[in-house]
């Protein structure tokens, strides 16, 4: 069943429109007539686990554990190896509970020995499942997913959630890599970022509402089998652009990486500007790989680093450190959000404020 819901979450998510907003429309960043930098000193790159990126960019969890994907794998990791991104695997469990599938996941350190390969499962797995499966890839960070609305929309998916934080907090003892705690596409709150640092992580993926919806995703799965679940939820979930503010406004020392709903160069700058250490894009990597091979790919991931080198010049930001600093104005459902949830949004429009001389 596992094997055969891997290639269903494929073909449903290449065929789901994303309905929700991310939140990026809300999101603006301060133009700077006079920027004072040269196209040649914008440098793109960033220390991410120890290597470096050409970009703060991941081509983040979407697939393996079915011999049909092994090639989708192997190229997103060719893409990932010239392009100088991170890539993330998606749930190893399918070749934990069998080996013959083993070689979808490890295709991908293969095809990029020397790149950020980041492990993936369940925040429910074991301290032996977690190592088993950074093992398998030679993992430089293990990804633990916590998906409670896409179980809950699935038939056989789990039912019991109790004792997550703690597990987490195990196996960020137990474990000799860095933990990442990632959402799948409904977003976290201040509350759940704070829990999950109390447990020990220092990187989490807010994975924000605006992308990839596992609930219609599932539930388009089970309707095949005419099977009813969820109901109207379809909209669930905290915005990317509002998900990366509730975790920057913590202000504790957690890296940030926004996912959910990225489609373009301008989307990964104002995650940036947001406070965002990294930015992850899925679903839109995936459609161009099957629409336009893994040349087309390689393509894509380039104009949008080339995009952000000219968003940055546009901005002044000479690295990614600077776009970090660049004013934002946050507006519409985004701004009414973050005012409702206590959140000072002025202070990201005020940020660098001028210093008069006379």
């Amino acid at each position: 069943m596992r094997q055969s819901r891997k290639i269903d979450h494929i073909k449903n998510a290449l065929n789901k429109p994303d309905l929700a907003e991310a939140g990026f429309k809300d999101v603006h960043l301060l133009h700077k007539s006079i920027p004072e930098v040269n196209w040649d000193e914008i440098d793109t790159s960033c220390i991410f686990l120890g290597k470096r990126l050409a970009a703060p960019l991941v081509i983040n969890a979407m697939t393996g554990g079915h011999p049909a994907v092994k090639e989708i794998n192997k190229n997103l990791a060719r893409a990932a190896r010239e392009t100088g991104v991170a890539i993330a695997l998606g749930s190893q469990k399918a070749a934990l509970e069998n080996t013959g599938v083993i070689d979808t996941f490890q295709v991908v350190r293969k095809e990029n020995p020397g790149g950020v390969v980041i492990a993936n499962l369940s925040a429910h797995c074991t301290v032996d499942e977690a190592q088993r499966a950074i093992e398998m890839v030679e993992a430089d960070a293990l990804q633990l997913h916590v998906n409670v609305p896409q179980e809950l929309a699935m038939a056989e998916g789990d039912r019991n959630f109790r004792g997550i934080a703690s597990n987490i907090s195990a196996l960020v003892r137990q474990i000799d890599i860095p933990v990442i705690v990632k959402e799948v596409g409904f977003g976290m709150s201040m509350e759940t970022v704070q829990q999950i640092y109390q447990a020990g992580v220092r990187i989490v993926d807010i994975s924000g509402r605006g992308g990839t919806n596992f609930i219609t995703i599932e539930e388009e799965r089970c309707k095949e089998n005419s099977r009813q679940f969820m109901g109207d939820v379809s909209d669930w979930g905290i915005t990317t652009v509002t998900s990366i503010v509730e975790a920057k406004e913590l202000n504790l020392p957690v890296k940030i990486v926004a996912s959910g709903g990225l489609r373009t160069s301008y989307d990964i700058s104002k995650s940036i500007a947001l406070g965002a250490d990294l930015t992850g894009i899925s679903r839109p990597f995936l459609q161009t790989l099957i629409e336009q091979g893994s040349e087309g790919l390689v393509n894509h991931i380039q104009q949008l680093i080339n995009g952000l080198r000219r968003i940055m010049m546009m901005c002044g930001a000479a690295g990614i450190q600077a776009l970090q600093q660049v004013p934002v104005v946050i507006t519409g459902n985004s701004a009414q959000w973050l005012k409702a949830r206590g959140i000072d949004i002025g202070k990201y429009a005020r940020k660098n404020e001028l210093q008069v001389k006379d």
